[in-house]
């Protein structure tokens, strides 16, 4: 895989998650967030499509910009406190539903493509 393949992968992820808390942010608090944290107002729809339209922002950044290596090593070591969070919101304080963990399954999934991207980099900046 190249480093543009796996860079390409990680912005598919922040995409399509973000793409679904910004155009559904309802869908998302009702199918991710467990029934005791659950909120339908107003103000908790609008941060979810805040936090989905964030997600879109980097994912296309993502698309637009090539990273080097270093990008996907410093991506990959940020990205390790969100499975802190993940842990904790699921099995600790349990606000995050089955589905919720699809941010746990996202965040693996780039974890994984950004050191694929990293390995890839490296040795396409060893080339040049």
């Amino acid at each position: 895989m190249s480093a543009r393949t796996a860079q390409l992968l990680i912005a598919a992820v922040f995409l399509v998650l973000g793409g679904w808390a910004l155009l559904a942010p309802a869908s998302v608090i009702e199918l991710a967030i467990t029934a005791p944290y659950r909120d339908a107002a107003f103000l908790t729809r609008f941060t979810m499509a805040c936090f989905g339209a964030q997600a879109v922002l980097f994912g296309v950044m993502a698309l637009v910009t090539r990273w080097s290596a270093r990008s996907f090593a410093v991506f990959a070591v940020l990205l390790l406190p969100f499975f802190g969070f993940n842990y904790w919101f699921h099995y600790e304080v349990p606000v995050l539903t089955s589905i919720g963990m699809l941010d746990f399954a996202g965040n693996a999934v780039m974890l994984v493509l950004a050191v694929l991207g990293w390995r890839a980099a490296r040795a396409e900046e060893r080339q040049a």
